[in-house]
């Protein structure tokens, strides 16, 4: 049976079709996304929730001229369907496909690129201001939701774009109750007791038409307004909260129906200041298994989605290792459980980072601030002024966000305070907003940081032990994905500050490695000997600040051959600083340093195994390096 949505190519073809098209066309999109995505993987119950009105949106609106902006992108798959990347679906995420975000690059109907939630309110105003002086009569909608609403920079955004009392500028709040894991805080509070409806937006409209035409007397109409606002302040928290900012609110609007959605919004395009559209929305919609467990479903692999379970390798093999983030979940939860002055925090992250063990476990000493990195930062300094123990679990990406907290709040004060930065290094699919490729140059500039890096899952418990043992700020770094399966010993000790471990001894050259890429040097190591017969020293760095300055400078002057080895960008990393080390005490090399690491580019997702070698730290590329260093003239005879 040929569907519906064979026909549509792009957003323009959605405007012509009745009420009842609509509806199917959600609904044949829906389908094709729960068939694609059980193959694919990728960001699904967010897409699903937002299906309804994403058909909505592209009906009403003339993108891509009127600018429809996505907060996050974790809401963006229908919207690719319908912009012409329906085709493309299969290869998301994938090397060479498209992304898993929104891109500007990638078509012209992405009108800004987003990873990172609570951007899209902002990115509007900024573009209402322009179109206002070059094409006025486009519209601006930016839709936010998914949990990005609990991010202070939207408020901000908010209250500005009231301020300017911006026209032809929509927000559309997609409330499904969630950000990745439930929403957390007031504002969510509010939301829940929303009871304000389309038609009460439309009685009030209709009056002040009525007392602007002059058939309503001033002192009626200002008694009716201020009755109306004490009503509304009594019923109505959303309202109250968005019109205090300058906002036409309307709503709330069930988002999975088209009729009362397309309604709300065009009823939007009519106000002269800035509107606020709140559409209710189910996370999973459609899918029931994601219905149930939206967290779970948030993003997925690949799954059967008749039994709703996903799907396992074929392959026969041994359990696989743990992951980091699970050994980091662990370990927190051993030691806090001894130690009462442990404090987990986390950015609406706390699956993500492994806090939701310790929530079940020990709920008292766990804080979701939502997606408020900059307050999880300073809240954590305001808990280690008072003798507390502070771990903010977030991923390296995310860091980014609270830098001058970092900055002023923490190392100024030289509080103890723990940053365990899951996703430290390339992340794979999620491409270019969410790799953790930059911790190192942005951190160790700060004066009396501890930055530390683990080449297994074992080390990680001690370093986590470590790091809690230290009266000043601490960087704890480590990979997404599996650990490398090693025994992980009972009991914790600590590992000596800034001090490095030869993991075996050479003669012909020496690699200087950061984290778990010390097992490519290895294996690097293994195969120099193998097939050359030449002996590789490879040292665990295992601290980026302080640097084992003795054993890195002793070390380099036996070997004519050196080479760094991180999974980090080469511009301020690990590599960068053995290179000021070395320069500062007049080392001179034969060779000239190697640096092995994330090249000077915003890596685009893949695997992980796919970025490394993409970027030249594969175990091939630092054999090869090594051979051709080594052995130029065996290699051109066997070439």
């Amino acid at each position: 049976m040929t569907k519906l949505i064979d026909s549509l190519n792009l957003p323009e073809d959605l405007r012509s079709l009745e009420l009842d098209k609509l509806e199917q066309v959600a609904s044949e999109l829906r389908e094709e996304l729960i068939e694609t995505v059980s193959c694919t993987g990728g960001h699904f119950a967010s897409s699903l929730g937002a299906t309804e009105l994403t058909v909505a949106l592209h009906s009403v609106f003339n993108t891509p001229d009127d600018r429809l902006i996505w907060d996050v992108g974790h809401q963006g798959y229908i919207h690719k369907m319908i912009t012409g990347r329906r085709h493309l679906m299969p290869g998301i995420r994938k090397k060479g496909g498209i992304s898993g975000f929104l891109k500007r690059s990638e078509s012209k109907y992405d009108a800004f690129g987003a990873g990172h939630a609570g951007t899209s309110i902002s990115a509007a105003v900024g573009m209402r201001i322009a179109l206002d002086r070059i094409d006025p009569e486009r519209y601006v909608i930016a839709v936010i939701g998914d949990g990005s609403l609990t991010a202070g920079m939207a408020f901000e955004a908010l209250n500005h774009a009231g301020d300017l009392g911006l026209k032809r500028f929509i927000v559309v709040l997609n409330d499904n109750e969630m950000s990745i894991a439930p929403n957390v805080g007031a504002i969510s509070w509010l939301f829940s007791r929303a009871v304000t409806s389309s038609p009460s937006n439309l009685a009030r409209n209709s009056f002040k038409s009525l007392y602007r035409r002059g058939f309503v007397p001033e002192i009626v109409y200002k008694f009716i307004d201020r009755a109306e606002e004490a009503a509304q302040g009594f019923f109505a928290g959303p309202a109250m909260l968005f019109e205090a900012f300058g906002f036409r609110y309307i709503g709330p609007v069930d988002g999975h129906n088209i009729s009362e959605t397309t309604r709300a919004l065009k009823h939007a395009r009519e106000q002269d200041i800035p509107v606020l559209v709140h559409a209710y929305t189910t996370k999973g919609k459609g899918y029931q298994p994601a219905e149930s467990d939206p967290v779970k479903w948030h993003g997925v692999k690949p799954f059967d989605r008749k039994k709703g379970v996903f799907i396992s390798s074929n392959r026969k093999k041994a359990l696989p290792a743990p992951s980091y983030t699970s050994v980091f979940s662990k370990t927190l939860c051993r030691l806090a459980k001894k130690d009462g002055r442990i404090i987990g925090i986390t950015a609406a992250m706390p699956s993500g980072t492994g806090l939701d063990r310790m929530q079940q476990e020990l709920p008292n000493q766990v804080f979701d601030v939502g997606i408020c990195e900059q307050h999880a930062v300073t809240m954590a300094a305001g808990l280690a002024c008072e003798g507390y123990r502070p771990v903010v679990a977030i991923y390296s990406t995310f860091l980014q966000r609270a830098y001058d907290q970092v900055v002023h709040d923490v190392c100024v004060q030289k509080l103890p305070v723990v940053f365990a930065m899951d996703r430290g290094g390339v992340v794979g699919n999620d491409g270019e907003t969410h790799q953790g490729v930059f911790d190192i140059a942005y951190l160790r500039t700060l004066p009396g940081i501890v930055l530390m890096a683990p080449r297994d899952e074992n080390q990680l418990q001690h370093m986590l032990y470590t790091a809690l043992s230290c009266n000043q700020p601490v960087a704890l770094r480590y990979p997404r994905g599996n650990g490398e399966g090693v025994k992980l010993d009972d009991e914790f000790y600590e590992i000596p500050i800034g001090k490095g471990e030869v993991l075996r001894r050479g003669q012909d050259a020496l690699i200087l490695a950061l984290g778990p890429v010390v097992y490519y040097a290895l294996k690097a190591a293994d195969r120099a000997l193998e097939e050359l017969g030449r002996s590789v020293t490879v040292i665990d760095a295992r601290f980026a600040k302080p640097l084992d300055r003795d054993l890195i400078l002793s070390e380099v002057r036996k070997h004519q051959l050196v080479c760094t080895l991180e999974d980090h960008a080469l511009m301020g990393g690990f590599g960068s600083a053995v290179s000021e080390l070395l320069l500062d005490n007049g080392l001179a090399l034969k060779h000239p340093l190697k640096r092995f690491g994330v090249k000077d580019q915003f890596v685009a997702h893949a695997s992980q195994a796919e970025q490394h070698a993409a970027n030249g730290y594969d175990v091939e590329s630092i054999f090869s390096y090594i051979a051709r260093q080594l052995e130029p003239r065996k290699l051109a005879a066997a070439g």
